[in-house]
């Protein structure tokens, strides 16, 4: 195994894909995700990884720039958060599209305005249809992983898709945390080189990206999904062969606590290690309460998520993110429309929380599965709360 340091989870992202062997990576720096291009940069000039660091004006050119590099053959890297996310918009789905295996991690911050530079979910949750295959980490030794594991399933021959690793702004990226960093062997056993499966080259003109009229574009489309959809297949093998190597397993759907549970939490991101501890305090007073982490925002575990919430009274859908105007939150939507149909479903409720990066305690975890218990007319299901916020 690799051997166990300490380190500032940012930097550690950046030795990780230093670890991948690289041949680019453009990356326009924006708070909280800096400390990635900084360091990388850092690695790229002190000769420490063989592959050039492209300077950009924007992330709208750095995106452009992993599109080109991908499209000619390049293993390439990028990261950013929040309004550089949002530039990078127009462009996220055309590397769908294109079948480009670019691996990008965001440091999640909230979107403007008010301008904000602390960590919720705004960035990702507008690019939730853009073609992407989007993975949550909750550690860092988590962002380590899976920053590795994407060029793996990025590159795989069955999905050629882009990969997007969301690492909570600040309250990941900028904290000091013990972890084990993969050797260089290990990596190298691990993510074998790259072998595009088309690239553009002077030589041997090919099209990529072409124009197509409504006689083809909607077959297009579901040629698309299909291939995100069918994505998770690998991403379960890429997740089984980690385990073997590293000792570290890896799933869709992660639950702690419950298997007996009468009633769930679901959280994505950092915030699940502390409701794990309020899932303990809730514990120690006799309610059975357990916890649900989703890991796997795209493509969704439709058949996990049904699996592990069929038997369960009642579930709160914890989101950092708001879809204004509408139901709720957008994972309460995406969980709700999941379980419509299913015959056993369990009364689910809604709380939106920690926007702006705003903290959210042991104790108002506790609070929020206390006032779901004391709902016993079930007046508050189905419906959405913004948590904490000031009379």
């Amino acid at each position: 195994m690799g051997k166990r340091i300490g380190m500032e989870v940012a930097i550690a992202v950046a030795e990780a894909v230093g670890l991948c062997d690289i041949d680019m990576a453009a990356v326009y720096p924006i708070t909280p995700q800096s400390h990635i291009a900084e360091h990388l940069s850092d690695l790229v000039a002190n000769g420490e990884i063989d592959a050039e660091f492209v300077t950009v004006e924007s992330e709208h050119s750095a995106m452009s720039a992993v599109i080109g590099a991908s499209g000619a053959g390049a293993r390439s890297f990028t990261a950013t958060s929040s309004q550089g996310l949002m530039l990078m918009h127009e462009l996220l789905p055309i590397a769908s599209a294109m079948r480009l295996p670019i691996c990008m991690a965001i440091a999640n911050r909230a979107v403007s305005g008010p301008l904000n530079i602390l960590n919720d979910h705004t960035d990702i949750m507008p690019q939730r249809d853009s073609g992407w295959i989007s993975l949550f980490v909750e550690n860092g030794q988590e962002a380590i992983d899976l920053s590795i594991q994407a060029f793996k399933i990025a590159e795989h021959k069955d999905v050629m898709l882009p990969v997007c690793v969301n690492i909570d702004g600040f309250q990941l990226t900028h904290m000091v945390e013990p972890f084990e960093m993969p050797s260089k062997e290990e990596v190298e056993k691990f993510l074998p080189p790259f072998v595009p499966h088309a690239t553009l080259h002077p030589a041997k003109p090919v099209t990529m990206g072409a124009f197509a009229m409504s006689d083809y574009f909607t077959e297009i489309m579901k040629a698309k999904n299909e291939a995100l959809k069918s994505s998770k297949k690998v991403i379960l093998e890429v997740w089984d062969e980690w385990a073997r190597l590293f000792g570290r397993a890896y799933k869709p759907v992660e639950t702690y606590q419950a298997e007996d549970a009468d009633v769930l939490m679901l959280t994505m991101g950092s915030m699940g290690e502390t409701a794990q501890m309020a899932i303990d305090q809730l514990r120690a007073k006799g309610i059975k309460a357990g916890l649900v982490k989703l890991r796997l925002w795209r493509p969704f575990p439709l058949a996990e998520i049904k699996a592990v919430l069929k038997n369960v009274k009642k579930l709160i859908v914890t989101d950092r993110a708001i879809s204004f105007g509408g139901p709720g939150g957008p994972v309460f939507s995406e969980i709700k429309s999941a379980m419509y149909a299913e015959a056993r479903r369990p009364l689910i409720y809604n709380y939106i929380y920690g926007l702006g990066g705003r903290d959210v305690a042991v104790g108002e975890f506790v609070g929020m599965f206390d006032k779901v218990l004391a709902d016993t007319k079930n007046e508050a299901a189905d419906t959405y709360e913004f948590w904490g916020v000031r009379e």
